[in-house]
């Protein structure tokens, strides 16, 4: 297992931990000179997807099952020839973190008509400061891991977080807002949104995902006339 407190130095500097296969004991440390991130500001909420959002398909939560998200994450894809990135060691580490209060999950449920869950998608990150560093995703259910996503992009503006790190840009992420910048840009960024927290005002900074994210059920519970689906589509609508 990686050390905590290394773990996130590393993130801190702007480099992140691979592996080369699912039992690999072994990590490297990658610098990508080109680095994809999402500013938050500038989530694109296609038609389509505001409106899978407002049907409220999935039940979408914060940090209820972060091992689990982790395991999908972790599993085969055709894509990458069976292996994983995400190592046994790597996993652990996260896991660790995640009990330290710095590593963070979203979750869709599909919901039956017995009330019960069925894991359809999610994704899992790093959080720190106004930083949230995402790390993967997985989908079973269509749609599933672009509704974390949005709900991932409200939460991180209702905490005022500034910098969504996505890695390496994809076409998908694109078509959702992302852009690949230099790596010097993205350091000059991370130590930006690393501001220290006394030169904020305490109400203009609610801490973290989870926090926010608390904050947008809140708000959706607030309105008897609303749905946590419409609200968040109406919030992101609204802020951007």
């Amino acid at each position: 297992m990686v050390d905590p407190e290394l773990l996130l130095l590393a993130y801190r500097s702007g480099i992140f931990p691979m592996a080369d296969h699912r039992d690999d004991p072994e990590i490297f440390w990658v610098e990508p000179r080109l680095r994809a991130i999402l500013p938050p500001a500038e989530f694109h909420l296609s038609r389509s997807l505001r409106k899978v959002v407002r049907q409220d398909r999935f039940l979408v939560t914060c940090n209820e099952a972060f091992s689990d998200v982790m395991e999908a994450c972790a599993a085969p894809r055709a894509s990458e020839d069976g292996e994983s990135w995400i190592s046994h060691r790597i996993a652990a580490s996260y896991e660790n973190l995640h009990r330290l209060g710095h590593a963070h999950s979203i979750e869709c449920w599909l919901v039956d008509d017995d009330g019960e869950r069925v894991l359809a998608g999610g994704l899992y990150g790093v959080g720190f400061d106004r930083v949230f560093c995402g790390e993967s995703m997985f989908s079973r259910a269509r749609d599933s891991s672009k509704v974390a996503l949005a709900w991932l992009v409200a939460a991180l503006r209702e905490a005022n977080v500034t910098l969504l790190d996505c890695q390496f840009i994809t076409p998908h992420l694109m078509s959702l807002g992302a852009v690949e910048i230099a790596q010097k840009r993205y350091l000059d960024l991370l130590k930006d949104a690393q501001m220290p927290l006394s030169m904020l005002a305490e109400e203009d900074y609610p801490s973290s995902l989870p926090v926010g994210f608390a904050s947008l059920v809140d708000g959706a519970l607030a309105d008897p006339s609303s749905s946590p689906g419409k609200f968040i589509a109406q919030f992101l609508t609204q802020t951007s």
